[in-house]
């Protein structure tokens, strides 16, 4: 026999046989179609074993939404103090929670990026979260609710610098901020400068 008799031979015996295995992995295009309307099979280990039902988008929404304690973050992204379009946005859009939690406490955490020395980097935060506060307390929020602590540099989400050393802009940018927290009293977060 040839070598391509020999070959002939094998593919004439290998072809069925993987026609075969490539058939074996495949449904027929009916069930296919199929399988989305069918209901999902009972567990077989009782009722309490099946799957839950998928949450409702809404009421999930709104159950994070009335859980505490609440987080925003205020940005000050082009420096100083002054509240920008977006700060007053995102202050509007929480009051109401600010006002129907009347028992919860405020807290300002307020932050700078690292541009200067550390005692005006102090005094930014601390003008950051003054601004905030003053906002909050000319819409009737009570001032005694609010605390503002200033941290200054100390804890950045962004690096400050780039690997080769010099400023990290938008870095920069994203640590000059003061971040919200709306507690219960019980709850109250236990900042102080250094953590």
């Amino acid at each position: 026999m040839t070598n391509h008799s020999q070959i002939r031979l094998a593919l004439t015996a290998l072809i069925p046989a993987a026609l075969l295995l490539a058939a074996c992995g495949q449904k027929p295009a009916e069930e296919e179609r199929a399988a989305p309307d069918t209901e999902p099979t009972a567990s077989i280990f009782g009722p309490e074993a099946a799957l839950p039902e998928p949450a409702d988008a809404e009421g999930a929404e709104a159950e994070l939404e009335a859980d505490l304690p609440l987080k925003l973050t205020i940005g000050f992204p082009d420096g100083g103090a002054a509240l920008d379009a977006d700060a007053v946005a995102a202050l509007e859009a929480a009051l109401p929670k600010f006002t129907s939690e009347e028992n919860a406490t405020i807290t300002l955490a307020a932050h700078s990026d690292a541009g200067g020395n550390d005692a005006s980097n102090l005094t930014a935060s601390e003008k950051r979260g003054l601004a905030v506060a003053a906002w909050l307390i000319e819409r009737g929020i009570d001032e005694d609710r609010i605390e503002v602590i200033a941290f200054g540099e100390q804890n950045p989400v962004q690096p400050n610098a780039l690997p080769d050393g010099s400023p990290n802009e938008l870095g920069r940018a994203a640590n000059r901020r003061v971040e919200i927290t709306l507690a219960k009293p019980e709850s109250k977060p236990d900042l102080e400068p250094g953590q």
